[in-house]
């Protein structure tokens, strides 16, 4: 009897283990089919969306995972050489911001020297993120206290439904148009920093260029290369997207002609060497140089270009995989529009591809960027004294054509170094250019130094 009874114990209990077995099965199954289901429902559509819809909260109604990420760029996060804090202050009618972002030209008055005479000598300051982008530009003492025209919000400002309605359904004569306004009058025409439908058809959701300043850039460099006609929504493929998207504004770019035409400086290449001939070619300057009387350049912020020199780009990383990677939501792969440096965001922008300790992955970045800031401090030591020799030479009674050699070399060297200065990686994107760049322009400096201290002739 008690062997019986203990082998229809036995069974009971196999019974009821089979019977959780069979249930976790199902459960896992039924987990498992929902998983699927839900990668496959990628959006809910609850709003119809059109070249209309321009205010990303509509967009978010759709895709709230992406317009979540695109709200949090309103972080204010540093890395050791780059992002900013937020420091507070008291609003003004003039500029009602509570917070505003660290000032450079404090930091580094330098700076203020490289720049005299141009408004980039009053008011530069640390970068924040997206969320920020239009208010800053509106509040700047460079717009507050110099005339600039409309043509400074083709990237500060989501442009698609502006520009469209100024040019009576045509985008490019709307950008034509909002150019020549002053920039207080085209400022009233804009309402959202950069947003959804700038970067995607609102019907398809594919990626897409929508600045009439890089649609035009981008067809001149490749007409440069032997490519005629390019049209980079109907060429490009959707990895190249992934960082045209972005080089829509993140570019060296400059005001042609009376019409302030926002203008790419990319016929003849995106090399800092090549822009500086073009512009040369074309006789153009940004500014005088207050105490060289140098033509002077500016340089924008070339992130495009200068990543175009580098390893990733080489290997066919896009801006897009770094900082705005893929991320797991449920069951989702989504892109995380949290735009932001991905020394922030080590693991799904960097760790996918190399295999190493997040630790040891910030430091052979910041390794880089020490060394980069260190170059540009020397570079910029370098600029100081020749502008000091130039004004000295000039108030000594040098003529012109004995100050033009300094001049060539201040203006083409202050170009090189402040195309890696208003670079926003620190040398990152491309270490080995952003050093080779520093050491042209450290070169430029001394030769004009010895253009204005000629050698004694032997036999004196």
């Amino acid at each position: 009897m008690a062997e019986s009874g203990r082998a229809r114990g036995a069974l009971v209990a196999l019974a009821v283990a089979s019977a959780a077995a069979a249930a976790a099965i199902a459960a896992l199954l039924v987990n498992i089919s929902e998983r699927k289901e839900e990668a496959r429902d990628t959006f809910a559509q609850v709003v119809e969306l059109t070249d209309e819809t321009e205010d990303p909260a509509v967009w978010g109604r759709n895709f709230p995972l992406q317009y979540d990420g695109y709200r949090r760029t309103v972080d204010q996060q540093r890395t050791r050489y780059g992002g900013s804090e937020a420091l507070p202050r008291a609003p003004t009618e003039a500029d009602p911001r509570t917070v505003v972002a660290q000032e450079r030209l404090d930091d580094d008055p330098r700076l203020r020297t490289m720049w005299a005479g141009y408004a980039f000598s009053v008011d530069f300051r640390k970068k924040r993120g997206h969320a920020y982008m239009l208010e800053d530009q509106t509040y700047t003492e460079r717009v507050q206290q110099f005339s600039q025209p409309g043509t400074c919000i083709h990237c500060h400002a989501s442009v698609v439904v502006p520009y469209t309605r100024a040019g009576n359904g045509d985008l490019v004569a709307g950008f034509e148009a909002t150019n020549r306004l002053p920039y207080a009058e085209a400022r009233k025409l804009f309402s959202h920093p950069i947003a959804c439908i700038d970067c995607h058809d609102p019907e398809t959701m594919a990626l897409r260029v929508t600045r009439p300043g890089f649609l035009e850039g981008i067809a001149a460099l490749k007409a440069g290369q032997g490519v005629a006609d390019y049209d980079v929504n109907a060429s490009a493929t959707r990895q190249e997207m992934r960082s045209f998207v972005c080089g829509q504004c993140h570019v060296e770019y400059y005001f042609a002609g009376p019409e302030k035409r926002l203008t790419y400086p990319w016929a003849k290449g995106l090399e800092v060497e090549q822009i500086a001939d073009y512009y040369d070619e074309i006789g153009f300057k940004d500014w005088t140089h207050a105490k060289t009387g140098t033509a002077q350049l500016k340089a924008q912020h070339p992130e495009f270009e200068m990543w175009s020199q580098g390893i990733h780009a080489r290997s066919g990383v896009a801006c897009a995989d770094c900082h705005m990677p893929y991320t797991r939501v449920g069951a989702r792969k989504v892109s995380d529009h949290h735009v932001r440096s991905p020394l922030l965001n080590v693991n799904n922008a960097c760790q996918t591809c190399h295999k190493w300790p997040e630790a040891e992955l910030v430091a052979r970045a910041e390794r880089i960027q020490e060394r980069t800031v260190a170059l540009r401090d020397r570079a910029l030591d370098a600029l100081m004294a020749l502008i000091a020799d130039l004004e000295a030479a000039a108030k000594a009674g040098a003529s012109e054509a004995e100050l033009a050699a300094a001049r060539a070399a201040q203006r083409r060297g202050q170009f090189f170094l402040d195309f890696v200065e208003s670079e926003n990686s620190n040398g990152f994107h491309a270490p080995q250019e952003a050093a080779r760049i520093l050491g042209v322009a450290i070169d430029h400096f001394r030769e004009g130094q010895v253009s204005l201290r000629p050698l004694p002739t032997r036999g004196r």
